[in-house]
């Protein structure tokens, strides 16, 4: 146990009463312990720091927060240990955080997929808003539309006039029921006012060869996960979710240039820590944050997989949390998704 946290539990002891005959010395004891803190953040870190990813290894996010505790570690003096706890809603991963001590030693990912967790579960062990404190944005990404090279469809205007003319009959696939790329595909039939069957695959590669096959018109997914796929020119970009160009796909116009006003989605992730984390930790780490995502080595190599580094303050963070905590929580309901 480390002094900061000895002296936290010797300040319990106080403070609940089991020994307020002894004033004075709780006085000196509470007076330790904010010293020992306040000393305690200033130092910050002086030993390893674990940062938990609700992913698997390899995917997007995880690749993403390696690139940045690699150079977030040599900037600090101190590793950053990556721990992956993938399950559904990021739960363990958030259980494991929450139940740290808030003292800058255990971080979170939370990501796009955490503000859709919210409406999409009927409950949650966790709260974002209130059991976690917002220390930066790491970056940001795009959905892309993809068609079968071979494929009628050269933009998404032609997908959306021909969904008009046989309406019901065209499929989109996506990754799993309740996943950003299927809210997203969800989003986009209600913003043109169109219907298509949507298709869940467990995988993408699995969507990737029913669109291969034919089998669906097109696939919602991360330029990082079909890049192969398209650079073999066996499927083609029709258009980006978000609101500006990609720009690692300069020629790809947005979901709105393609003519569906008012579409729009953006995936990110971010770095979070316990709530009641002291701020001079939160001001080291978001400083940090702020040097390395600046870097071009990370921003070069995070621009490799489709994410735009992007730093932020922690008001901005939380701000956009909770806007997309609203945002799907309407898109679920409209789709009529039930809660899981």
């Amino acid at each position: 146990m480390t002094r900061t946290n000895q002296c936290r539990a010797l300040c319990g002891i106080f403070r609940n009463g089991t020994l307020l005959s002894l004033a004075p010395l709780a006085l000196a004891v509470s007076l330790a312990c904010a010293t020992a803190e306040r000393a305690g953040a200033q130092n910050y870190p002086t030993h390893p720091v674990r940062v938990i990813v609700p992913f698997a290894a390899g995917g997007v996010a995880d690749i993403t927060v390696r690139v940045v505790s690699e150079k977030l570690g040599d900037k600090l003096g101190q590793r950053f240990v990556i721990e992956n706890q993938a399950g559904a809603g990021g739960i363990a991963a958030a259980r494991t955080v929450k139940s740290a001590g808030p003292d800058g030693y255990t971080l979170a990912l939370l990501s796009n997929g955490t503000a859709v967790s919210v409406p999409l579960f009927k409950t949650l062990p966790f709260d974002p808003l209130k059991d976690f404190t917002p220390i930066s944005s790491l970056g940001y990404f795009d959905f892309f539309f993809f068609a079968n090279a071979a494929s009628q469809y050269r933009t998404l205007g032609d997908f959306v006039k021909a969904a008009r003319e046989k309406p019901g009959k065209l499929n989109v696939a996506t990754i799993n029921i309740g996943s950003t790329q299927n809210l997203s595909a969800e989003l986009f039939k209600s913003t043109a006012a169109i219907d298509f069957a949507i298709v869940p695959f467990r995988t993408t590669p699995e969507a990737l060869i029913s669109l291969l096959r034919n089998d669906v018109d097109l696939v919602i997914d991360t330029y990082a996960a079909l890049r192969s796929a398209l650079s073999d020119k066996k499927v083609t970009a029709l258009a980006s979710t978000g609101t500006k160009r990609a720009e690692y796909l300069r020629d790809v116009p947005t979901a709105q240039e393609a003519g569906v006003a008012g579409y729009e989605t953006t995936s990110w992730n971010a770095l979070y820590a316990p709530a009641g984390t002291p701020p001079a930790v939160i001001d080291t780490l978001n400083r940090g944050l702020q040097e390395v995502l600046a870097s071009p080595d990370v921003k070069a190599r995070l621009l490799d997989l489709g994410i735009e580094a992007k730093p932020s303050t922690p008001a901005e963070i939380n701000a956009r949390m909770q806007a997309d905590i609203q945002k799907w929580g309407q898109v679920i309901e409209r789709a009529g998704i039930a809660k899981q």
